[in-house]
């Protein structure tokens, strides 16, 4: 589970990069792999659509930080 965890967060990376490139500077990653109508685009758009879901299913199973297992930063305002 904690594989499946790792590639589900390193997709959503990969995608919420991708959205900071189209809102900054109207450019889309897919556009390597020939545009959204291209399968491997659409392949990569589903895994990582497939992977915010997998997230959201296990984030507080899995989340250390979310179990208490790992100390929460201090606010020192």
């Amino acid at each position: 589970m904690k594989t499946l965890h790792y590639i589900a967060f390193t997709l959503l990376v990969v995608g919420g990069l991708n959205w900071l490139l189209v809102g900054l500077l109207k450019w889309d990653v897919g556009m390597l792999f020939g545009g959204q109508e291209a399968i491997v685009s659409r392949i990569i758009y589903v895994l990582v659509g497939l992977s915010a879901i997998t997230i959201l299913a296990t984030h507080r199973k899995d989340c250390k930080t979310c179990m208490g297992e790992m100390p929460m930063p201090e606010n020192k305002m």
